[in-house]
């Protein structure tokens, strides 16, 4: 029996195009786990490898999808039983390896953690890669010894996917959060958030010669990279640490070391695909007791299949704000 996907596919000319199409069990690669998938999640490595690819994808056809939440299905590994709710995020799925995009997923077991306990099917997803990768940055910034109090928090990209969970989880850890967007339209969506102040990109995007700027950071999560990035590490105060997790800014950064040797800043890499296991655990652990769920349900917006096709485009050009929830079982 068939099931619905989406599938990313070539045509003679070398263009790409997503559809909602129906594949079979021998269609999806193999592993030693089948999930029932309920729910994924549309971020921004989604969308690039709903279009062009930009590299991610190399072999087509291709099903997207980061990340997906389900029950099991069939397992040849003892860990996994049918009927264990399992999450999945990282690990190149939906890139090197198809993903979340499809009713049913077949993968390795080590890529596979229980569902948290505390957390439904969909508020796991609702949380997904985006926010394992928010909770992440906190927990790095926290181990170089960011702690409330010290001053201002910055977080720019604040209004996409990683940008307002870790928003929320610095409010409601205590933090004075400040938000950084384009799009002056969701300021009240990140005050409702927990963001204290919201300043326009352009403040922190400008570039300036200057190698220091005076003080005005405790910590920052960096969404964006590129020339943003530059600014950030000019502004932080002395000792204190940036969470650089994105490159939708560019992927070269224009930065002076001066801050590095005369303010002892440190730039923190956050990459949540090959995170060990316990390491993922304890994340997931520090979402279910820091995030507020109220906030989680407020930044989220529930989609069948269908329509992700056109949102990948969509959050290329930065117009997706918050966490998208694709029902995938629907």
């Amino acid at each position: 029996m068939g099931f619905r996907a989406i599938v990313v596919d070539k045509d003679a000319d070398g263009r790409t195009h997503a559809a909602v199409r129906e594949i079979g069990l021998e269609d999806l690669p193999e592993g030693e786990v089948t999930v029932a998938v309920e729910y994924s999640t549309l971020n921004y490595k989604d969308g690039l490898c709903l279009g062009p690819g930009a590299g991610l994808v190399r072999k087509y056809p291709h099903v997207p999808g980061v990340d997906f939440a389900g029950r099991v299905e069939a397992s040849s590994d003892p860990r996994y039983q049918p009927g264990d709710a399992v999450v999945l995020t990282g690990w190149r799925v939906g890139e090197a390896h198809w993903g979340g995009y499809a009713q049913k997923a077949r993968v390795k077991a080590d890529w596979l953690v229980p569902l948290p306990e505390g957390l439904t099917l969909a508020r796991s997803m609702a949380i997904g890669t985006a926010g394992l990768t928010a909770m992440l940055a906190v927990m790095a910034l926290e181990e170089q010894g960011l702690r409330p109090g010290q001053g201002p928090v910055l977080v720019t990209g604040a209004a996409g996917g990683v940008g307002s969970v870790a928003v929320a989880l610095l409010a409601t850890a205590g933090y004075d959060v400040v938000a950084v967007t384009g799009r002056p339209e969701t300021a009240a969506y990140l005050t409702e958030l927990g963001a204290t102040r919201i300043l326009p990109r352009d403040e922190i995007a400008e570039p300036i010669a200057r190698p220091l700027e005076s003080e005005s950071w405790a910590g920052a999560v960096d969404c964006v990279g590129g020339a943003m990035l530059s600014r950030v590490t000019k502004q932080l105060k002395y000792g204190a640490s940036v969470a650089c997790l994105g490159n939708a800014g560019g992927l070269d950064v224009p930065l002076s070391v001066i801050p590095l040797l005369l303010r002892g800043i440190r730039l923190i890499g956050i990459d949540s695909v090959l995170k060990p296991f316990d390491a993922r655990q304890r994340a997931w652990e520090r979402i279910v007791q820091d995030l507020d769920m109220e906030k989680l349900d407020a930044m989220t917006r529930r989609v069948g299949l269908a329509e992700v096709p056109a949102l990948g485009a969509e959050i290329l050009r930065g117009g997706v704000r918050g966490r998208i929830l694709v029902d995938v079982a629907a």
